[in-house]
């Protein structure tokens, strides 16, 4: 979710009785998506199973670059369903001030990834957890992003090319 990445600013699309406005007027910016997701400490990802059940799940994970990174063993069930082809959808802790990112995730590891970009991983687990991480990251590349946080007055949603 860098700043190169272009993306459509607009409002979802749900049930009109949910009221959500049909103008542009009250739409979040992209400042609340990055401030939100790097002020968080704990996130919920959601993957597929190989046999089409849901995964869900708990992980840690920083901001960096304008894309959200968080790490996950190779053994792990969620890390295998990514492995698999599954999407990912993230997100963060709260139910009120909401940001959802829907996308596919890159494996970062040391045979793939830029060093520096590892280094500056390891170094912003290290400030907010007091932990380095290591190898593998991922990296969640979005197709689509919703966020609000005076629903349905300021309901937003990016979609990515």
């Amino acid at each position: 979710m860098s700043d190169d990445h272009e993306a459509q600013r607009t409002r979802p699309e749900t049930e009109e009785s949910y009221g959500i406005p049909g103008s542009d007027e009250g739409m979040l910016p992209w400042e609340f998506v990055a401030g939100a997701m790097e002020g968080d400490r704990n996130y919920w990802v959601s993957t597929t199973r190989p046999d089409g059940r849901p995964h869900v799940r708990p992980v840690w994970g920083v901001w960096v670059d304008g894309t959200f990174h968080c790490g996950g063993g190779g053994r792990t069930r969620w890390a295998r369903n990514l492995a698999a082809g599954s999407g990912i959808a993230v997100h963060r802790e709260s139910g009120d001030d909401v940001v959802i990112i829907e996308g596919m995730a890159e494996r970062l590891d040391q045979e793939n990834a830029d060093p520096e970009l590892i280094e500056r991983l390891d170094a912003a687990y290290e400030a907010k957890y007091g932990i380095r991480h290591g190898t593998p990251f991922w990296a969640i590349r979005p197709w689509k992003v919703l966020a609000w946080s005076d629903y349905p007055t300021d309901a937003t949603r990016w979609e990515f090319e």
